[in-house]
């Protein structure tokens, strides 16, 4: 497969952009660049920056970017007010990069729906018909799966298809299950937060006897379980992956998912294979 056939993608985090070229059926993926990303300077830096790590791939069929919302992904205007990547707020992102980059197609694609369709084409969603992927960090993503296509709308998804927009016990779900509601529990429990602890530690710690360290995660997870349980049920899904920086303390957790679950192999490149899959279609 020459160069011309690749698929340009960026994978767009809080703090970094990802540059890389994806090999359609093979799924091959060859990362051109991992830069920090200032989410909170300027329109035009941002802008910038983006195209800056454009220009590292082949742009002969365009660009897909998979970034985190709020974000129009039809449209590619961006709805960010607050914090990461304010500056774009109102922006049309497309028409900006098109000018910029001298390219004709941009594809924008949710982040969390990117690593769902990407462990859909080569991970653990592959030959599943109806499924989820959910990306748990410092907030909650979800791919809702029919047949690798992302399904938004109707009364089997939440609104929008994205689980952060749901409640449980009257608070949003991401004040249960995330990094800083991890670490504000165990904080609670433990009476203190050791200097420097994330999550990892948190799970480490578990792994090596700290009971409140794993009743925390037992906790967190079992409140994600029972709201994902729920969809799960009414999406007709038969698998969901967890992704994301908190994924990988699915052993800890495993024991509290009633539905079949598992964590992704791939943490790197799922979300950018997913957004080459999308942008082939």
């Amino acid at each position: 497969m020459g160069v011309s056939e690749m698929v340009a993608v960026l994978e767009v985090g809080g703090s970094h952009v990802t540059a890389a070229s994806v090999r359609p059926g093979s799924w091959d993926v060859e990362v051109a660049q991992r830069a920090a990303l200032d989410s909170k300077g300027s329109a035009g830096a941002i802008v910038a920056a983006f195209a800056a790590a454009a220009r590292q791939l082949p742009l002969a069929n365009g660009l897909v970017m998979a970034l985190p919302g709020p974000f129009d992904y039809e449209t590619g205007v961006a709805g960010y007010r607050l914090d990461k990547f304010a500056a774009l707020y109102g922006l049309d992102l497309g028409a900006a990069l098109r000018e910029s980059l001298g390219v004709e197609r941009v594809v924008f694609l949710n982040d969390a729906e990117a690593f769902s369709v990407g462990e859909w084409t080569v991970g653990e969603l592959r030959g599943q018909d109806r499924c989820i992927g959910v990306t748990i960090g410092t907030g909650i993503g979800s791919g809702f799966l029919d047949d690798g296509r992302v399904v938004r709308t109707g009364d089997t998804v939440p609104p929008g298809g994205e689980l952060y927009r749901t409640e449980y016990r009257g608070k949003p779900l991401e004040d249960w299950i995330s990094a800083r509601a991890i670490l504000r529990l165990y904080s609670e429990r433990a009476g203190s937060l050791p200097q420097g602890w994330g999550v990892k530690e948190v799970a480490d710690h578990a792994r090596g006897g700290d009971e409140i360290a794993r009743q925390v995660l037992l906790d967190s997870f079992g409140v994600l379980a029972e709201v994902v349980a729920s969809w799960v049920t009414r999406f007709g899904a038969s698998r969901v992956v967890l992704g994301g920086s908190i994924s990988g303390a699915f052993d800890v957790v495993e024991s509290v998912f009633p539905f079949p679950a598992t964590a992704t192999a791939d943490t790197e490149h799922s979300a950018i294979l997913g957004a080459a899959a999308h942008f082939t279609r």
